[in-house]
């Protein structure tokens, strides 16, 4: 989705793991060296989010860091589609990401707010809690 035509290869030898990306237009793969943190980034999240055993809650902070724009829109289908199968929490700033997980059915947008210094959910009354005593 995000890399159309493009084919991941992962090999090894000598007990070490590499990693490939075959892209349309491009004489030789890619090795994980030459990718971009951005491309880098977002593989890795790719492998998270398509896990064959999700984990029962993912939280994911910022993902868009280091992403290009254009990578914004398949993360969000990615966490649609991992949100199917396991709770994902997604913190960012990105408004792009923002609205496209906002379109992904399996989404619910909760946004937080500062009031006097405080972050808060607005319309919702803050939980009874006081300082342990010491």
């Amino acid at each position: 989705d995000a890399f159309p035509g493009a084919a991941l290869a992962i090999g090894g030898t000598d007990g070490y793991l590499e990693v490939e990306l075959r892209q349309p237009g491009l004489l030789r793969p890619l090795k994980a060296a030459e990718l971009s943190d951005g491309t880098l980034r977002y593989l890795l999240l790719t492998a998270a989010l398509l896990s064959p055993r999700p984990p029962a809650l993912m939280i994911l902070n910022e993902p868009e860091t280091s992403l290009h724009p254009d990578l914004l829109a398949p993360l969000a289908r990615l966490i649609g589609r991992a949100a199917e199968r396991s709770q994902l929490v997604v913190v960012s700033h990105a408004p792009a990401l923002v609205d496209a997980l906002a379109a992904q059915p399996a989404c619910r947008h909760l946004s937080l707010c500062k009031e006097l210094g405080e972050t808060v959910l607005p319309g919702t009354e803050a939980p009874a809690w006081a300082w342990p005593e010491r």
